[in-house]
């Protein structure tokens, strides 16, 4: 596992984290403490030290299922990242919540329910501008940090063309930049990548995986169950998107390599990624996702460019 640091902190991050919206229930199957444990004992034997997670996957209920791990295990081995700014309400049905004293609320939530002392990096979690534009949170905020419950600040930004937040994030505090990013969105290289790079700001790359269509698993023409999410996108528009993964599977992605390992890997050889954040569902595929390191420093130009 290769490591690289967030920004101009301290903190040495896997490569390859583990995001964890998938703990929260919405997403097909329901993780039991069992299943949890097995996850993270096996992105822990393969060098992951990252884990990203938000009060609204479930209500703390991911949070719960990781703090119940780590008061089992060595706290100081993980780097823990949530979020703050919603309220789960059912399977992809939120509220907003800005206000100061609502967010000090849901920062407590999440100490108690990761039980930790502190969370070394809290993250606005797709807020408008407006929200954004909130001095006494962001006041509120850096007591928190003073006082030790957090070590830094991020942004997950609501949309890949969201240059405002970007720009303002060293003004209130923030370290971090977490984005959707994948060879089928590349739009953070034309103004986040380069917001990031100049200001120090370090990347968290999350759907690297495009939603899992760059998983290999689906050819021209597949079709999702109404239980899946992915069901509820444009037809037209997914017809196009299989059609160049395809495409992309047969130009791009080298022979003896999974497509999953090798969209991971493509999205590491970006100077201004820090790291990739994809979920998973079981030990397997935490082994399969943590190769991506060795094979993005493999070669010196981005996989993209990588022919069969």
């Amino acid at each position: 596992m290769k490591y690289r640091k967030i920004g101009n902190t301290a903190l040495d991050v896997s490569a390859i984290g583990l995001g964890t919206w998938q703990f929260g229930g919405e997403w097909g199957k329901d993780f039991s403490q069992k299943d949890v444990d097995a996850i993270l004992d096996e992105a822990a034997a393969q060098g992951i030290n990252f884990l990203d997670t938000a009060e609204c996957y479930g209500d703390h209920l991911s949070e719960q299922l990781i703090g119940d791990y780590l008061k089992r295990h060595n706290r100081d081995n993980w780097i823990v990242a949530t979020k703050f700014g919603h309220h789960f309400h059912g399977p992809f049905e939120r509220t907003r919540h800005w206000d100061p004293d609502a967010v000090l609320k849901q920062l407590d939530q999440s100490l108690k329910a990761l039980n930790t002392d502190y969370i070394d990096l809290y993250q606005a979690h797709s807020c408008t501008d407006e929200e954004f534009n909130n001095d006494a949170l962001w006041t509120m905020l850096d007591k928190q940090k003073q006082a030790g419950k957090i070590r830094h600040l991020g942004i997950s930004l609501k949309a890949n063309n969201d240059a405002y937040q970007a720009k303002k994030a060293c003004e209130v505090g923030a370290t971090a930049l977490q984005v959707v990013y994948n060879r089928l969105d590349q739009a953070p290289e034309e103004e986040i990548f380069p917001i990031a790079e100049k200001d120090q700001l370090g990347v968290l790359a999350r759907v690297p995986l495009a939603s899992g269509y760059l998983s290999g698993k689906y050819k021209p023409g597949a079709t999702f169950e109404r239980s899946d999410v992915r069901s509820r996108h444009d037809k037209e528009a997914t017809m196009k998107k299989l059609a160049l993964v395809e495409q992309i599977k047969q130009s791009e992605v080298p022979e003896n390599t999974t497509m999953a390992t090798w969209a991971l890997a493509w999205c590491l050889q970006h100077p201004a990624v820090t790291t990739v954040i994809p979920g998973c569902k079981n030990p397997e595929q935490v082994i399969s996702n943590a190769s991506a390191s060795e094979l993005a420093m493999v070669s010196d130009s981005h996989p993209q460019q990588v022919k069969k």
